[in-house]
């Protein structure tokens, strides 16, 4: 599978190295063009752009030692990865095609499963393939977060938090943010106050999500941050018409171009957020052609402005 990685920024490291940066010669028809570059020549020019992307591709299928090994071969030193967690330990059913090949074997028939359906000797294996494939990273200093985008349709409940709690432990040492998918947690002052004293508890990154304000399961975002080191902003777009429809690419869900407007309240929004933290990291997941990257660039600017 083709690696996929958004465009993404961080505050801390944009205040001191952005004003290297060529705007004049990124255009529209230049990012589009990037579909046609091969994995090696994208990634390499988002890394003369950016100082963070998110590995997409690593919650569809299992992410590979060798690939984090070019990953950091093909990027200047201090660049960082975000790697998004595999969605069998997100909590969201799988295909078991997608799985390692020696493991799909050993679930017989099984087509799809959750994470609580495979044994814990596959688990185990599972979580071990996982955390191995990201050593490079680690070793490198390129390893930023390890990002869980749980499902809409879990609510916040006892077995999430016990779930959430023993991914943490299954990757000591790797610092976690979590994303929650149902707005639940949202029901009230005592509540939002509550699950963020428990993601602080456990050392967690908490999530401030951008998207559609019209969807069932929309997330309203709570600036707030849970973490001394670091904070992590997810910008997915605000179509609200496409966010819950069935598409042929996951990307149409996100079509949307953020107004100047738009990116300058919430840059100003992360700029008040970074003041808490050690490092601020800012993901636009409108990933449809390419306006999470102009949108980035944008807000490159907007953030600027406001740090001045």
């Amino acid at each position: 599978m083709a690696t996929r990685f958004l465009p993404s920024l961080s505050y801390h490291a944009l205040a001191n190295d952005l004003e290297g940066v060529n705007f004049s010669s990124i255009r529209s028809g230049t990012l589009d063009e990037r579909d046609r570059w091969s994995a090696e020549a994208r990634l390499r020019y988002y890394s003369s752009l950016y100082p963070v992307v998110e590995v997409d591709s690593s919650y569809y299928a299992m992410p590979s030692e060798e690939n984090s090994r070019l990953w950091v071969e093909r990027t200047p030193e201090g660049f960082t990865f975000n790697v998004k967690a595999f969605r069998l330990f997100t909590g969201h059913l799988t295909q078991t095609e997608v799985l390692p090949a020696d493991l799909c074997l050993q679930l017989g028939t099984n087509r799809r499963v959750y994470c609580k359906d495979v044994g814990d000797d596959i688990k185990d294996e599972m979580w071990e393939r996982f955390a191995g494939a990201l050593e490079p990273l680690r070793a490198a200093g390129s390893l930023g977060l390890i990002h869980f985008q749980l499902p809409p349709s879990v609510r916040l409940g006892r077995r999430l938090m016990q779930h959430v709690e023993e991914c943490i432990r299954r990757l000591p040492g790797h610092p976690v943010s979590v994303e929650f998918g149902h707005k639940d947690w949202r029901q009230g002052p005592e509540r939002v106050a509550d699950t963020l004293a428990w993601l602080r508890d456990i050392g967690a990154v908490h999530t401030v999500v951008d998207g559609p304000q019209e969807a069932v399961n929309s997330v309203p975002a709570v600036w707030e941050a849970t973490h001394p080191e670091i904070a992590l902003v997810r910008l997915h777009g605000r179509n609200n018409i496409a966010y819950n429809m069935s598409m042929n690419s996951a990307a149409e869900r996100f079509e949307y171009d953020y107004l100047d407007d738009e990116l300058a309240e919430l840059a100003g929004e992360a700029v008040r957020l970074a003041f808490k933290v050690k490092n601020t990291h800012i993901i636009l997941n409108n990933c449809y052609e390419d306006k999470g990257q102009r949108n980035a660039l944008t807000f490159m600017r907007k953030l600027l402005e406001d740090a001045r």
